[in-house]
């Protein structure tokens, strides 16, 4: 029996939109991959990856062709989707939006804050990857700025983080959290006091989370689970660095319009 991905309440909820945040259960991959990677950046065999997700588009009922993720680069760089691209044609983006039904976007995180976007009433949805280079970039105010020339409302969107590293296991150094000071001393709320001198744990959800309330997001959830916390349900870059393991899976968040 396939295992059922994480969902969303609020996205749930809404006509018309079916989703998904992928935990690592449910694929064919061994080792340190085990088993739903979906990470076509990793060192997995290719064919286990293209299992996986052909696994996950049907679970998005999708063809395997039409489940559309980027080639990531920790920018605040939106892409709109107006028809399938291959693994080679993938753009550089951190963000997909789309008013195409049949086309599930996606983004693949290992730590990373995977936000989906809808606004069913005007069947208009995103997926952006918020790193903290990206959120602080403005990549989620970038996605819902895509949407609204779609025809989104940004009170009418429902917005979800999902699985994403908590602050106790995000432990960062001086020259971060300066960087986000910097931008706004009002961020330092989200920094605790680390051990080491200089260092802190950065609440990247909370971070996310607040980005996505300021920017008027009329539903913002999380749903509040720990990439590096739960091995056994979630791959995690940081976990893997310092485990040293050679390489690490990717999830795959993503959401699509249904007919």
């Amino acid at each position: 029996m396939p295992v059922p991905p994480l969902t969303s309440a609020s996205l749930s909820a809404l006509g018309g939109i079916r989703h998904a945040f992928f935990t690592r259960a449910g694929g064919v991959s061994g080792g340190v991959y085990a088993s739903l990677n979906g990470g076509v950046g990793s060192d997995d065999a290719p064919h286990h990856v293209a299992e996986n997700r052909a696994r996950m588009a049907a679970a998005l009922g999708v063809a395997p062709a039409h489940l559309l993720t980027a080639y990531q680069v920790h920018s605040p760089t939106v892409v709109v989707a107006d028809r399938p691209w291959s693994h080679e044609q993938r753009p550089r983006a951190d963000a997909i939006v789309t008013t195409l039904s049949a086309l599930a976007i996606g983004i693949s995180t290992a730590d990373c804050g995977p936000v989906l976007f809808a606004d069913a009433q005007a069947r208009v949805i995103g997926a952006a990857h918020a790193g903290w280079r990206g959120a602080l970039a403005g990549v989620l105010e970038a996605a819902i700025a895509a949407m609204e020339p779609l025809g989104a409302d940004r009170q009418r969107m429902v917005a979800t983080l999902g699985p994403t590293i908590s602050q106790a296991n995000y432990e960062v150094g001086p020259e971060l959290v300066a960087q986000f000071v910097a931008d706004d001393p009002a961020n330092a709320r989200f920094f605790a006091s680390a051990e080491r001198a200089g260092h802190a744990y950065f609440d990247l959800p909370g971070y996310i989370v607040a980005r996505l309330r300021r920017a008027s997001v009329g539903t913002v959830e999380s749903l509040g689970r720990c990439t590096y916390a739960e091995p056994g349900e979630f791959y995690s870059f940081r976990r893997c660095t310092h485990r040293g393991e050679p390489d690490y899976g990717r999830h795959v968040n993503a959401i699509t319009l249904m007919d």
